[in-house]
């Protein structure tokens, strides 16, 4: 894989410090409960958390260093089984994490279809060879996804989109990122994606918002969720008050919000926030299940808290842009108050982009391009 590891945690959550289970409480955290405390799944095994539902914790090679996957016991067309949620990135080792769940956790029973949240590649990334790997000729492993992200990762994994290349570079130049060793670690990074990408499977099953996906005898409905991905899905089981909240609902940091090349003028927070506030309406006891971190109760404090925390970020940034005009590589000092390096300041320039948009769109900023070609935000 030709593409350093250590960046991709901007890819899925903000830039924070590593996820480790004995990092003391924050603030913040501290509202939150952890019903299993720091019990974690053995590497290669599992971790019952409601008959039925089982907890998978694989390692990545970056600074957030797993994601969290879960087997859901099931039965299709007749045939007793399990259904996969998310699946990692490819790499031998995530394969072998996984032929160890094969032979030790699935009860001699097979795979019938991997559902995917989003088309980020630790989540969709081994989705190819799961569904290859369990197929047969009777009885295919389906994909299960959003349309939406289906056809983004088909598209990413032929190309890139947003995560590198030329039109990436020129698109964090044009606000601002002057460095020329992040620019060319920008242009370098054209096969970020199929590094951990290489296939989709060609055919899937669409989810939508709404949907209920029957498994194992139990309703789990469909969430969409907007800003992080795409079109993301979520999915809450009413008789286990349960939530698999993919990226969209995090513990400890805050899922990862940008701008990209593709969509250059988006609002992603704006679409983010909207989508979040769709979990208000589950119950406060929900225990939720998140991609990284642990599981936790305490869904409605999560959801203040995040609004909190970008409604400080954008007034802070408000804060800096009144005096004068200012493009987003000046935010990042502003965003993220440690040192960052080239590869992580590039991600960052993403959320930069975000929070400036979000204000400007609310008619709280205006912007202009310079003669240099560069977009400063400055009061309206």
């Amino acid at each position: 894989m030709p593409i350093t590891y250590d960046v991709y945690v901007n890819v899925n959550a903000s830039i924070a410090r590593p996820f480790h289970p004995h990092h003391a409480m924050n603030a913040q955290e501290s509202q939150l409960h952890y019903p299993l405390g720091d019990t974690l799944p053995a590497p290669g095994g599992s971790l019952e958390l409601a008959p039925g539902v089982r907890w998978v914790r694989m390692a990545l090679p970056f600074a957030l260093d797993h994601i969290n996957l879960w087997l859901l016991r099931d039965e299709l067309d007749g045939r007793p089984g399990w259904t996969v949620v998310d699946c990692c990135i490819t790499r031998d080792e995530a394969k072998a994490q996984w032929e160890q769940v094969f032979a030790g956790e699935l009860e001699g029973l097979p795979i019938l279809r991997v559902l995917v949240t989003h088309m980020h590649p630790d989540h969709i990334g081994l989705a190819h060879w799961l569904c290859e790997r369990w197929s047969t000729g009777e009885h295919p492993c389906r994909l299960w996804i959003s349309a939406t992200d289906y056809n983004a990762a088909r598209l990413a994994s032929q190309s890139t989109t947003g995560f590198g290349g030329e039109s990436a570079a020129r698109f964090f130049a044009s606000h601002g990122l002057g460095d020329p060793q992040a620019l060319e670690k920008i242009r370098a990074r054209a096969s970020y994606y199929p590094g951990m990408v290489p296939e989709v499977p060609r055919s899937f099953r669409r989810l939508r918002d709404g949907d209920r996906v029957r498994i194992g005898g139990r309703d789990w409905e469909c969430i969409s969720g907007y800003g992080h991905a795409p079109e993301h899905i979520a999915l809450f089981c009413p008789g286990l008050e349960m939530l698999i909240s993919g990226d969209m609902m995090l513990p400890r940091i805050s899922t990862n919000i940008s701008v990209y090349d593709v969509e250059p003028e988006s609002d992603p927070l704006a679409l983010f926030l909207d989508s979040i506030d769709k979990f208000r309406r589950l119950p406060q006891d929900t225990l939720t299940l998140p991609s990284h971190g642990k599981p936790f109760r305490g869904l409605h404090r999560r959801i203040e808290q995040l609004h909190e925390h970008h409604r400080d970020r954008l007034a802070d940034v408000l804060a800096a842009c009144t005096p004068r005009p200012r493009t987003a590589a000046e935010m990042l000092p502003v965003l993220f108050k440690r040192a960052l390096d080239l590869h992580q300041a590039t991600f960052a320039m993403g959320e930069a982009v975000a929070h400036l948009h979000a204000l400007w769109y609310q008619g709280r900023l205006r912007r202009e391009r310079g003669a240099d070609g560069v977009w400063r935000f400055g009061a309206a």
